[in-house]
Formats: structure tokens, C-alpha cells, sequence
């Protein structure tokens, strides 16, 4: 048995690309940034950057190009897929990309870490948008919507 899969924690570079296929399938193609900080051999600390590029198909893409933006954090599954292609000067190229099969945001609505699971008590076991006393009738926004 055989195992292609990727899980990235990373910010995003730019604003995603929304478009469709001729066929009007949507695809979203954006890039995410991952962080590596270790110590050399001589003693100094190192920060590595990686850049990863993501493409998602489908309602997974609407969903990227709707709510992404540049600077967010978020947790990206998927699988490595690479592509091979001759350019213009004749020479092959390749590119490696994450096809996304899942996709997390894990900023809050202010884009300051923590979603909105997170900003609720430690001992609310009350599903989103109740409080134990039971339920709100005030409207929800766009930045509650827990995903």
C-alpha cells in the first residue's frame, strides 16, 4: 500500500486565485509559508522559511477564494502532485504542488490566532452560537461561523 499525503500549518503569501476551468469546475491556487527555526552547528539560532504552493478544486476552492486572505493561518491536507511541462525556451520544467483535500482556518475573525472554539469558556459544552442558558436569538455573523 501506498501513502501521498501532506498536513501544512502555514500563513498564506497572497490572496488566493479563484477561477474555473472551461468546464466550470472551480480551482484555487494560492501559497503557504511554513516557518523552521533550529540551532546551526555553530551555536546561532536559524529561521528557514518554505513555501509550499496549494491548489484546491471544487466547493473546497470557492470556499479558499471566499474566506482567505493573505497573512492567515491555516492547516491544509491534501497530496503532493507533480506537474511537467516544455516552456517557451524548450526546457521541461516542473512544479510540485499540494492538491488540498481538507482545509482548516485556524485565525480568529481579527486574524490574531485562536478561532472561534477557542475563544469559548473552558467548561461550555454548549454547541456554537448557545450559551447554557439556552438559545440566542440575536443574528450570527460571518466572523462566528466556527470553520
Amino acid at each position: 500500500m501506498d501513502l501521498n499525503k501532506v498536513m501544512i500549518i502555514g500563513r498564506l503569501t497572497k490572496d488566493p486565485e479563484g477561477r474555473a476551468t472551461p468546464a466550470g469546475q472551480s480551482v484555487c491556487s494560492f501559497s503557504l509559508a511554513t516557518n523552521r527555526v533550529y540551532t546551526d552547528a555553530q551555536g546561532q539560532k536559524q529561521d528557514k522559511a518554505e513555501f509550499h504552493n496549494i491548489v484546491a478544486w471544487g466547493k473546497l476552492a470557492d470556499i479558499c477564494t471566499q474566506y482567505l486572505v493573505k497573512g492567515k493561518r491555516i492547516y491544509i491536507e491534501g497530496r503532493l502532485q507533480t506537474r511537467d511541462w516544455v516552456g517557451q525556451d524548450g526546457v521541461r520544467r516542473y512544479s510540485t504542488e499540494v492538491i488540498a483535500e481538507n482545509m482548516i482556518m485556524l485565525d480568529g475573525p481579527s486574524g490574531s490566532g485562536g478561532g472561534a472554539r477557542e475563544s469559548a469558556p473552558p467548561h461550555d459544552s454548549a454547541p456554537f452560537g448557545q450559551s447554557q442558558q439556552g438559545p440566542s436569538d440575536e443574528e450570527r455573523t460571518i466572523e462566528e461561523i466556527p470553520f
